[in-house]
C-alpha cells in the first residue's frame, strides 16, 4: 500500500499540521521524527479515525483515503503503547473477541507468531510488559495481514536482542507480504540503521530529509 500525503493540514486546540506533502512508500519502512508534541500521533490518528477533519488529500494507492475505510482499517496493524485491547483478557481471549472484526483474521497465524516471539497467549494484557504487549499487537497485525504498520513509539525500551529479531520480521514482512511500515520514533540508533526514509515533524510541517543527516 502506498499512502500520499498532499497538502494536508490539520487543525485542533493544541497545534496545527500544515500542509503536510510526502509519500509512504510499500516495501520501506518510513521513520516519522520530530519532538515531543510535535503531533506524530496526531498525524497517525488522521489515517485511523475515519471522521478526522482535514483539508487536502490523502491517497491510498491513488484513491481517496476515506473512501471505504472501514475496509481499509481491516488492512492495518497498530502498535502503540496504547491500552485499546481488553486489557483484562488474556491474548487469547482478545484474539476470539476480535478475529471477526476481520476479514481474514487466522488464529493459526496468531498464535504461530506469539509462539514464535515467546508471548504466552494466556496471559493477561495487564500483567504484560510493555514489550510483550508490543510484541502481542505485531502478532495481531501479523494474523490479519495488515498491509500497513502503524508503529508508535514501538521499539521504546524494547531490549537489544528482541529488537533485531523485532526489525528481521518487519523485513520479512516487507518481503513477503508487499506492506508497508510507517513508525514514530526518537531513538537515532533504529533510523541510522533500519530506516528508508525519514519524514521530519517540526513547527508543524513536514519534510522528508535523508537517513545520513539524522
Amino acid at each position: 500500500m502506498n499512502i500520499e500525503f498532499q497538502n494536508v493540514t490539520y487543525r485542533n486546540k493544541k497545534f496545527c499540521l500544515k500542509d503536510l506533502s510526502f509519500a509512504i512508500r510499500e516495501g520501506y519502512i518510513t521513520a516519522l521524527i520530530g519532538k515531543n508534541g510535535a503531533g506524530k500521533t496526531t498525524l497517525f490518528h488522521l489515517l485511523l479515525d475515519k471522521n478526522a477533519k482535514y483539508e487536502g488529500n490523502i491517497l491510498a494507492d491513488g484513491i481517496d483515503w476515506k473512501q471505504n475505510h472501514t475496509e481499509r482499517m481491516n488492512r492495518i496493524g497498530f502498535v502503540s503503547s496504547d491500552r485499546k485491547f481488553f486489557m483484562e483478557c488474556t491474548a487469547q481471549e482478545n484474539a476470539e473477541m476480535l478475529r471477526w472484526l476481520y476479514v481474514d483474521f487466522s488464529p493459526e497465524k496468531f498464535q504461530l507468531h506469539m509462539e514464535r516471539m515467546g508471548v504466552c497467549a494466556q496471559k493477561r494484557l495487564l500483567e504484560m510488559s510493555g514489550g510483550e504487549y508490543i510484541k502481542f499487537q505485531l502478532a495481531f497485525g501479523m494474523a490479519h495481514n495488515a498491509q500497513l504498520y502503524l508503529l508508535d513509539e514501538a521499539t521504546a525500551g524494547m531490549d537489544p536482542v528482541f529488537k533485531r529479531e523485532f526489525f528481521r520480521m518487519l523485513h520479512e514482512l516487507l518481503t513477503d507480504e508487499h506492506c508497508t511500515v510507517f513508525m514514530s520514533t526518537h531513538l537515532q540508533e533504529d533510523i541510522q540503521k533500519h530506516m528508508d526514509y525519514v519524514i521530519r515533524l517540526e513547527e508543524g510541517y513536514a519534510k522528508e530529509i535523508s537517513v545520513g543527516s539524522i
